[in-house]
């Protein structure tokens, strides 16, 4: 078995469609995958309107990766097996998206000041079909126009948090994400948790109630996977991981099943997170 539990398609910032992260991972030989798109499950409710049926030897967890600003850091919880058909979870929802859609241009503006010209209409077009409009869409659009060699450089120079031309958006409190998830019917875990560089929060996160860690992720060195194991088993939380693959090219990993779970762990997964077919 190898799982993969940390998937974005072009729902969000993903370059590769559902479909086409399917066939990628029956390609890769992936057992298991989580599709985890931020702050949307369009990319899930497009398969289920399809009628789009999994072969018996890929199951899917329904997901979804959702943001949380602290003061001095950005958190992201992740949510497994949620229903995705959620009334509460979809109001919520269609609220951070709008707020998305009305950050970008106050983001354009004012990288526009700054000298580098770029339009929300061709930010919208380098979107296509993604319902949540993020910085990668706006980071593509500077790449593009040859203001940055890689998307990487432009979150580092300009639109990562507290940047020049970062501009916050709506988000909910922790409490709120793992609240939301769990009424969805979910699994509040914490995503990339070496990302946040303050184990405090970590610990606060775990108190508010958060489920699971993703041990596993491609920024974590051999020594922070050590780390947060140990505080997994301690606390008695789920242990997760994935690729939070997206499909771009230069960025780790740059294809499915390059990056996965250690087999042992997707067994054990198996009685957990992995209980049910999507």
């Amino acid at each position: 078995m190898k799982a993969d539990l940390h998937i974005h398609t072009t729902a969000s910032d993903g370059r590769l469609s559902p479909v086409s992260i399917i066939k990628a991972a029956i390609e890769a030989g992936l057992s298991h995958i989580a599709i985890t798109d931020h702050d949307t499950v369009d990319g899930l409710l497009e398969l289920a309107n399809a009628g789009f049926t999994l072969p018996s030897t890929l199951s899917l967890i329904p997901g979804i990766e959702l943001s949380s600003d602290l003061p001095n850091c950005e958190v992201h919880i992740l949510g497994y097996n949620i229903d995705i058909h959620n009334r509460k979870l979809h109001d919520q929802l269609q609220l951070l998206i709008a707020h998305r859609h009305e950050r970008a241009p106050k983001m354009i503006s004012k990288l526009n000041e700054l000298g580098y010209f770029i339009t929300y209409e061709r930010v919208l077009q380098l979107a296509d079909k993604a319902t949540s409009i993020g910085r990668p869409h706006i980071a593509k659009a500077l790449v593009e126009k040859g203001y940055f060699p890689t998307i990487t450089e432009v979150f580092i120079q300009l639109i990562g948090k507290n940047g020049p031309a970062y501009i916050p958006h709506y988000k909910l409190t922790p409490s709120q994400v793992i609240e939301l998830i769990i009424g969805a019917g979910g699994i509040p875990t914490l995503a990339h948790p070496a990302l946040i560089n303050n184990d405090e929060v970590v610990m606060d996160l775990i108190h508010a109630g958060i489920q699971g860690l993703e041990v596993y992720h491609p920024t974590h060195s051999e020594e922070q996977i050590t780390k947060y194991l140990t505080l997994a088993n301690h606390h008695q939380l789920l242990i997760t991981g994935g690729s939070d693959f997206h499909a771009i090219a230069g960025r780790f990993p740059e294809a499915l099943g390059v990056f996965t779970l250690p087999s042992a762990l997707s067994y054990q997964l198996q009685g957990s997170i992995i209980h049910k077919e999507y």
